[in-house]
């Protein structure tokens, strides 16, 4: 069983080590998880050996807590917010008492007017001070509360470096207090007020405030880092609309059951997934799908909890509510990813595990090592509390969870789900992409390509024939071919006695004849004679075509040639591919003939064909026995093997079922762009995690020989406890700032190349009718299914710009945008 605990209290790689580790020892524990940026433990174990009160238990000996049950609803993004609310009021207040203390303290240095009572009474000044830093230390209390008691636990922490630090400089401060008081007694005043001028009240309230400050700014960019899940949850409304007894009523989205009806109007959000029953309208899915342009949806079409009806009037029975929706495996797959470690993050899990130690022991040497070559107490104890400061690997244990939340919600945003970190980091190594044929370069959606009548057949009469026989059947051949014949208004017969023979093709009783559809070699053995047959099947192939041979009675009456249509975006897709160095393998099923046409027209060099689908997973192996790191991407259902036996599994999920198995990504809109731009995004998060290491390795490399003094000697320059806390607060922000630049990720566009003799014809279609964002997605869907052409809707201007590398042909044009319901005003 796989659980989720929130767990308060950590701070640092140090205590993400701590926790997991306590858990892992649990018997029944199979692994242990901590997200230090969403204060998260994901633990997966055998539920018949112990249960979440004994995992709860093992956080808590290990000095942390987990929420109490009146607390359980809390989410990671609203812990972040709460927490970032408690910062902001504890730095504040903090600085409030800090800025006295700072010009009690070194007032005087700048020229400050200070009473006479403080500045000519040695006991007074250091009182005073006294005074000012204790509220900045009960503000604080929580640094030495945790920090003291993870030391006394044998696992320092974060807190553990600030309390040591911060407490050593507030106990030198009241040892000092004493000796002024004492010093007064016998009027020894020069020595006392030589002895006020070795105090640390204000570097320990600095360190506070500052290392305060840091947790605030970095709790902050947390908020920020889990906005993609944010808008996600977000996306569901609060109330939705639901036929009751034919009245429509007002409830919580809670409160809708499976069969529910649903009521949407424009600009309402859907409050569940389920089928379209009356009305129709646009409905915009990019915050699921990415896809800009809000989908026309007609009656028995899916719509998706949390999208927005554009335009329209929709009924909808409810399918899918809570958890089972379609946003719910979204947001379930989102925060999985984040919250999952990369295996890059192991080194700063290694180093986290001897860190704060090793600091401890680094301080201690250096005040044994001033002390011995004669610096005195005050300087060595400086020395100490910076090394103790400045070494707090906050930085480090934010490097990689920050990159992998922002990357993964990125990619969420551009209609892309990360199952995990791991498949993250492993994208970004990848060498060879395979892609399937059908429904994945191809829009497996069959067209009509052409019509060959056999010898004194008239075009109708086959077309009216061969429709009338394959309207009772449900193959994508026959709906495009029925589909055909209604556009040419053909008219179709009446048949009975429908037989499929499966493998081979169908048959039907037309008008007392027996009328047969198939394949060339199912009618020779019916003994029909087809003329040429072979010589129109290679040709056919070659131009990646299917031909189905159609004959009445014992008459041979043609062929219908098919065509599976390319998806609009492959050949720019395998160029975008090719450019980032990949190579590009098309798999397919079919004949070797076709599979090279498509791969011509798509720029693909290297084809694999006449592949069963139970072989495909052997293809991907022999590639990765020869090196290579491979991405399959298929459509998650006979593409399953192979898909998980590749690197990296891409599938495409349909708006109804987003959480493809077989897959480690899945694209939700049909795009095959998306392959490009996971692959691409995955390297920007590994370049991020790497930058994020480097600079938190190289601070600390840094930082501690210079807070520890080694350079005093040679330059003089001595590292200031105050300047070492802000260092490190600097160094968190950094990090964290460094990974929301993932934010802003924009996939590189396909920079084409025109070859050389290539004239593309451009025609500039000034269209009326268009109103809305469904509109131009419909006027462009229509413009791109004619074949080899290249179209793009600018609403606002009201055009189309087409392209193509043949002729243009303009009635054309206008017959497919009139088809679609608008007007051509010009074409230029």
């Amino acid at each position: 069983m796989k659980k989720t605990f929130l767990v308060s209290g950590m701070t640092c790689s140090a205590c993400q080590a701590h926790v997991e580790k306590a858990v892992s020892r649990v018997p029944g524990v199979h692994s242990a998880v901590v997200n230090l940026l969403q204060n998260t433990l994901y633990v997966d174990y055998d539920e018949n050996k112990l249960g979440p009160a004994e995992i709860v238990s093992a956080v808590r000996q290990a000095g942390y807590d987990v929420p109490s049950e009146k607390k359980a609803d809390s989410t990671p993004q609203t812990l972040a917010q709460e927490q970032s609310a408690a910062l902001k009021a504890r730095f504040w207040l903090s600085l409030l008492f800090l800025a006295p203390l700072m010009y009690v303290s070194m007032g005087h240095m700048a020229g400050g007017l200070l009473p006479d009572v403080i500045t000519h009474n040695p006991g007074i000044f250091v009182f005073v001070q006294f005074l000012l830093v204790l509220p900045v230390l009960f503000l604080n209390r929580k640094f030495f509360t945790r920090g003291l008691k993870q030391l006394f636990l044998g696992a320092p922490n974060m807190d553990s470096l600030v309390a040591l630090g911060s407490g050593a400089a507030v106990i030198s401060g009241v040892w000092t207090l004493f000796k002024v008081l004492y010093l007064m007694q016998p009027g020894d005043w020069t020595a006392a007020f030589d002895a006020s001028g070795n105090l640390y009240f204000e570097s320990a309230a600095m360190i506070l405030t500052l290392v305060t400050l840091g947790k605030w700014l970095e709790a902050r960019a947390k908020v920020k880092t889990s906005d993609a899940i944010s808008a996600l949850v977000r996306l569901l409304p609060g109330q939705a609309t639901v036929l009751r007894r034919g009245k429509e009523v007002q409830i919580p989205v809670e409160g809708i059951i499976l069969g529910d009806i649903l009521v949407a109007r424009t600009g309402e959000r859907i409050g569940a997934d389920g089928e379209i029953t009356q009305g129709g309208g646009a409905v915009d899915e990019s915050a699921l799908t990415g896809e800009s342009v809000p989908q026309d949806k007609t009656t028995g079409q899916i719509v998706s909890a949390g999208t927005l009806l554009t335009s329209g009037y929709l009924q909808v029975r409810v399918l899918r509510t809570g958890k089972d929706t379609t946003l719910s495996q979204i947001i379930t797959l989102v925060e999985a990813a984040s919250g999952s470690k990369a295996p890059i993050s192991r080194l700063a899990d290694r180093v986290s595990a001897v860190f704060v130690p090793a600091v401890l022991g680094i301080a201690l040497l250096t005040f044994g090592v001033w002390l011995f070559t004669g610096a005195g107490v005050s300087f060595a104890l400086s020395a100490a509390i910076s090394v103790l400061v400045i070494s707090c690997p906050c930085a480090l244990g934010l490097a990689t969870p920050t990159a992998i939340m922002v990357g993964t919600g990125t990619a969420a945003r551009n209609g892309i789900l990360v199952k995990s970190a791991a498949v993250l980091e492993r994208a970004h190594k990848v060498t060879t992409v395979v892609l399937d044929k059908t429904g994945t370069v191809t829009t497996g959606q069959m067209q009509v390509a052409g019509v060959e009548p056999g010898a004194g057949v008239r075009e109708a009469d086959l077309i009216s024939q061969a429709a009338t026989l394959e309207q009772y059947s449900q193959h994508p051949f026959a709906r495009a071919l029925v589909e055909y014949a209604q556009q040419g208004k053909i008219a179709l017969l009446q048949g009975e006695d429908f037989t499929l023979e499966p493998g081979c093709g169908v048959s039907a009783r037309v008008s007392g004849e027996i009328v047969r559809g198939g394949n060339l070699k199912w009618l020779n053995a019916c003994g029909i004679q087809v003329p040429n047959g072979d010589k129109l099947s290679a040709k056919a192939a070659q131009g990646g075509k299917t031909p189905i041979f159609f004959s009445c009675g014992q008459q041979y009456l043609g062929a219908v040639l098919y065509a599976d249509t390319l998806k609009s975006t492959a050949a720019e897709t395998v160029a975008q591919l090719k450019q980032k160095g990949l190579k590009v393998v098309l798999l397919t099923g079919d004949n070797e003939l076709t599979a090279r046409e498509v791969a011509r027209q798509t720029g693909i060099e290297t084809v694999i064909a006449g592949v069963m689908p139970q072989d495909k997973e052997s293809v991907i192996r022999h590639l990765q026995e020869a090196g290579e790191v491979v991405a399959m991407v298929g459509d998650g259902v006979n593409d399953a093997p192979a898909l998980a036996r590749a690197d990296v599994g891409i599938s495409f999920g349909t708006g109804t079922d987003v959480a493809v198995e077989s897959a480690d990504m899945v694209l939700l809109k049909g795009n095959l762009t998306g392959v490009a731009t996971a692959l691409e995004l995955s390297r920007a998060v590994i370049k991020n995690i790497k930058e994020n290491l480097f600079w938190a390795f190289f601070y600390n490399v840094l930082g501690i020989p210079l807070a520890a003094g080694v350079l005093y000697g040679p330059l003089g320059w001595k590292l200031n406890p105050m300047v070492a806390a802000a260092a490190m607060s600097f160094s968190s922000v950094c990090v964290v700032s460094n990974a929301l630049r993932l934010r802003f990720f924009k996939p590189t566009e396909i920079k084409t190349k025109q070859t050389k003799g290539e004239n593309r014809m451009r025609k500039t279609l000034i269209i009326e009718g268009m109103v809305c964002g469904h509109c131009a997605a419909r006027v462009e869907r229509a413009l791109n299914a004619l074949p080899g052409v290249e179209a793009r809707v600018n609403l606002g201007k009201k055009m189309a710009v087409v392209e193509s590398a043949s002729a243009l042909d303009e009635e054309a044009l206008k017959k497919v945008v009139q088809d679609a319901g608008y007007e051509v005003v010009s074409i230029q």
